[in-house]
């Protein structure tokens, strides 16, 4: 070979055009079922009482709207069964608020009147009362396939204040003590009547609504009426909301839901504060999310107690525009938290339709879907009095139109999508709030049965469009991908798969149950024990007895005491409910010490209740790799592993002859797992003299110290090859460009070689390695999700009802040796308003105490404030930072994720070649920057082009066209490439 003909083209380097598109996995996991859906609904109040005597035009516009098939399609309606205050008070709720009662007073009465009514005199009962909500109790009667009745407040003569919008003292007890019977029969005699009156059937009667707040409350003018509140509520503690429900059921026959408390953690405290009478008497547990801690405690409370539950009501606003995708990204995201962290059998809005014209008064906030003004007229049509959604409308029906009654949710791992079963598919509801477009793999490998043709089918929301179907995506090795927008909320329609490929928890399958709180395993006693892999007694199996599991221990055979169900929200973390005493499994005290007992206790969504569930079943064990050299017999690893565990193993050697000739000799073996199990082992073993090493790589930036490679790869005379054992010299880094350092394979005597990479730092978050601590946890959440890559989950929070931190504190715990650069702080915000967000930040250094030493700068953040927000890291700060964050005054923190950033090596950019070889024999004379050479060859058309880079990290691909080779060299980054082209032609 000779060289003809060298061009002097100096080496161009090329851009490869790369958009951003984030990559996503849903894997829907039909074998953890929920119940049958019953669907979605909306309460009447106070939109049926504020738009029921609108002209024809407008109000069956807006029945269409919530209940038709094109609108929000729901199918559940909640009739507000009105208090009314006494005939002589001024009007003073809000438009829609004042929903009439249904009992006929002298017009004189006034809030001191409260002894003349009784449920017996049909005197005293006006059945014409609420036309309006009545109205479209008779338009959507065909279309509602499940009715509850509630009650805000009693009417007025049956509370203590004599106003329906609460007490004087919004803390103490509204509800009369002496009248609960007399309000049970108002409650119960209305429901009846408008059977009757309308040909409906009621499932419920739900007589609270948030009954355990400060929200209602009464206030007088100096003319003695009343100035506020501007809704009707009544405060009731535990204990009167357990007489309340104690006399609906001695007056009513059918199911009683209650309390429809405010938040889940509220409603706790509610329920096991009522009397065992009163928590007998609730078929139907109901609760709303205006606060979402503690969902996980409502969620085993309705499981222990085999109760149903409902989200019963939530509204809010995220965004101030009717366009922009915040409202329904914002709406799209509750629904998704409500239904993976409850499990309930509906979901309900307060209320779709909101007043135009106050929501325009409070800087046009997008409370409810559909907007009209409360005041229209009966001259007023669709222009003077008009109708519009905001993008909430559209992102609700992403549910309501594909999950329908009789569907069952599934576990899915992903915060940001839900699933849905039913008898031919699955519809899964991915939430993409970002920026930047996704790429979703739906991941149905759980399903048993996959038809040949199943396809899925995208329908997408977004600026560009609302409910937008795309092509159906034929299903290829149990995986579709699909492409979905930025801020967008996408349905997809998955047709074709049925069945559950693996139970749950496998029959006869280790399971470890680790605590979530300290890490450490339950262990006979019960008690946790530092986890071990070689203890026995740390492994459980679960049966399934029914809807319950009985749990036993691997090791000793002793079953742990009762039955029990199991919950998990899809982040691989369980509860477990004790069938029988109705409690959780729950480490006492939430301690973490190795030996601390394991009992019962009602749910907290405390940490110290959640279990990992891992699976430690051993699986096919990975062939052991050696080598020797001829003559020599191989020293045999004495454990092998499946990746997971590792087993000691026992090897049947072959006789000193097996080992005299170069080749690869395979060798078996028995491991034994820790239950004494017997798994079949084999090794390979490299046989062959070991004449060189090929470079080994590694990274680093100028002044670092980059991670050598522990092995190289010996290259023997016969074609085989090991990894082998090398020790390396000293070497430095002080600039960039590429450092070869120089060793030794000891065994061997080889001289080996690895290129150190040397780039310019760069900012980088750290990926792995990082543990973060709170000073302050709210039940429900932890630390753990601050590091899980995930920046739009609610993963941390410090709410509390009342006694609010002014500021919490979290510590991050870093890899040996890492200097942090700065700090993110991405946090979640909790609603329209900014909740969540903090007043400021700052960075410090941890002291002895748990403390934290600020020295950074103050960071203003605010409610308004972008939600990643850079915290500067003071100088000489290494191991361990910490941030305090300043809540704005009696607000609260919530955090999706700490970000820490540190110095790392930079990615390469050079795509120049060091070296090109025709046939194994080098180029004379190569030069990086000449790119195009004539060559010749004995035979060019079969002739082999390699190339060496001089970056370590950058790739090489030798394409083809008759006899010119086209030699590309990629840098790391992916984008700089440099060609270069080999022109052959016949040696003569």
């Amino acid at each position: 070979m000779r060289i003809l003909l060298a061009a002097l083209l100096s080496a161009t380097t090329m851009a490869i055009p790369q958009t951003t598109t984030e990559q996503a996995t849903i894997t829907p996991d039909p074998s953890y079922q929920g119940a049958a859906w019953q669907g979605w609904g909306t309460s009447l109040a106070w939109m049926a009482e504020a738009t029921g005597g609108y002209p024809d035009e407008i109000r069956n516009q807006l029945v269409d709207l919530v209940f038709g098939a094109d609108g929000l399609n729901l199918n559940i309606a909640r009739f507000n069964i009105g208090g009314g205050n006494a005939p002589a008070v001024k009007d003073y709720l809000r438009p829609g608020g004042a929903v009439p009662g249904f009992w006929r007073a002298d017009q004189q009465y006034t809030p001191a009147d409260k002894e003349w009514w009784s449920p017996a005199d049909d005197a005293d009962w006006n059945w014409d009362a609420d036309p309006n909500q009545r109205w479209w109790v008779d338009q959507i009667k065909d279309r509602v396939t499940h009715w509850e009745a509630f009650s805000n407040s009693p009417p007025w003569f049956q509370t203590v204040s004599g106003y329906v919008s609460g007490g004087f003292d919004a803390t103490t007890d509204q509800i009369r003590a002496d009248k609960v019977d007399d309000f049970a029969q108002y409650l119960t005699r209305v429901t009846q009547h408008l059977e009757r009156a309308h040909g409906i059937t009621f499932d419920s009667i739900e007589p609270l609504n948030e009954p355990n707040t400060n929200y209602w409350g009464t206030t007088l003018g100096p003319d003695g009426q009343p100035t506020g509140g501007r809704q009707e509520g009544a405060h009731a503690g535990p204990a009167s909301q357990a007489a309340v429900i104690s006399a609906l059921a001695r007056a009513y026959s059918g199911t009683i839901a209650a309390p429809d408390e405010t938040n889940p953690g509220t409603m706790v405290t509610d329920y096991y504060g009522w009397t065992p009478e009163a928590q007998a008497a609730v078929d139907r547990l109901n609760v709303h999310t205006y606060g979402t801690g503690q969902r996980t405690s409502v969620r085993d409370i309705a499981k222990a107690e085999r109760k149903p539950l409902w989200m019963s009501e939530v509204e809010g606003s995220w965004g101030h525009d009717y366009t922009g995708m915040d409202s329904g990204l914002g709406m799209a995201q509750r629904i998704v938290d409500d239904i993976r962290e409850l499990e309930p059998s509906a979901w309900v809005l307060w209320q779709p339709i909101e007043d135009a014209k106050n929501m325009q008064a409070e800087g046009n906030l997008q409370w409810g879907e559909i907007h009209v003004p409360f005041d229209c007229r009966a001259t007023d049509t669709l222009t003077t009095c008009p109708i519009r959604t905001n993008t909430k409308y559209d992102t609700i029906r992403n549910f309501t139109h594909y999950v329908k009654p009789g569907d069952r949710f599934v576990k899915v791992s992903d915060t940001r999508s839900l699933a849905a079963v039913n008898r031919t598919g699955a519809t899964v509801v991915h939430v993409n709030p970002a920026t930047t477009a996704e790429s979703v793999t739906l991941d149905l490998s759980k399903f048993a049965h996959i038809r040949r043709n199943a396809t899925v089918t995208p329908v997408v929301t977004s600026a560009d469009g609302k409910l937008v179907k795309g092509s159906p995506v034929e299903v290829s090795g149990k995986r579709a991908v699909l492409a979905v927008p930025a801020r967008s909320v996408t349905t997809f329609l998955v047709d074709g798969v049925t069945g559950v490929a693996v139970p749950h928890l496998v029959p006869g399958h280790p399971y470890r149950l680790q605590g979530v709180a300290g890490g450490k395993s339950l262990a006979p006693g019960p008690v946790i024990r530092t986890s071990s892999a070689t203890a026995a007694d740390q492994l459980w199996t679960f049966e399934p007895v029914g809807d319950a599991y009985r749990v036993t221990n691997a090791g000793t055979g002793q079953p742990l005491d009762s039955l029990w169900r199991v919950s998990t929200t899809g982040d691989g973390t369980y509860t477990l409910i004790d069938v029988n005493a109705r409690k959780l499994l729950d480490v006492g005290g939430g301690s973490t010490a190795d030996g601390a007992p394991v009992g019962l206790y009602q749910p907290t969504s405390g940490a110290n209740q959640r279990w990992r569930v891992i699976d430690e079943s051993v699986g096919p064990l990975a062939p052991a790799r050696t080598w020797t050299v001829p003559g020599r017999t191989p020293r045999l690893p004495a454990t092998v592993t499946d990746g997971t565990h590792t087993l000691p193993v026992v090897w049947k050697v072959p006789s000193d002859r097996g080992w005299r000739k170069p080749g690869l000799v395979r060798v078996t073996g028995t491991a034994t797992d820790v239950l004494g199990r017997a798994h079949r082992a084999t090794a390979e073993v490299t046989v062959d003299v070991f004449t060189a090493t090929e470079p080994g790589r590694a990274k680093t930036f100028p002044g670092g110290r980059p991670d050598l490679p522990a092995t190289v790869v010996a290259v023997g005379k016969h074609g085989g090859r090991a990894d082998v054992p090398v020790t390396w010299e000293p070497a430095t880094y002080p600039a960039t460009g590429v450092v070869t350092v120089r060793g030794t394979v000891p065994e061997l005597s080889l001289p080996a070689t690895v290129r150190v990479q040397v780039t310019t730092p760069v900012d980088s978050p750290l990926t792995g390695g990082v543990s973060v601590a709170a000073s302050y946890t709210e039940p429900g959440y932890s630390t753990a999700g601050l590091t899980n890559g995930d920046t739009t989950d609610k993963a941390w929070s410090n709410w509390k009802s009342s006694g609010r931190d002014a500021t919490d504190t979290l510590t991050a715990t870093l890899p040996a040796g890492t200097s942090p650069s700065h700090l993110t702080v991405h946090f979640y915000k909790d609603n329209s308003s900014g909740g969540g967000l903090a007043q400021s930040v700052r960075a410090g250094v941890p002291d002895a105490n748990g403390g934290c030493v600020v020295s950074g700068p103050v960071v203003p953040v605010g409610v308004n404030s972008p939600l990643a927000v850079d915290v500067p890291v003071p100088d000489g700060v290494n191991g361990s930072v910490c941030v305090v964050l300043t809540a704005v005054p009696n607000g609260y923190l919530t955090v999706s994720e700490l970000q820490v950033s540190a110095k790392a090596p930079g990615v390469g950019t050079d795509a120049a070649a060091a070296g090109i070889r025709v046939d194994g024999v080098a180029i004379r004379g190569f030069d990086p920057a000449v790119t195009s050479y004539r060559i010749e060859a004995k035979h060019p058309e079969r002739a082999v082009i390699t190339a060496t880079t001089a970056d370590p990290y950058a790739t090489v691909s030798v394409t083809r066209t008759g006899t010119t080779r086209v030699v590309t060299v990629t840098a790391e980054d992916g984008v700089t490439q440099v060609r270069y082209r080999v022109q052959l032609s016949r040696r003569h």
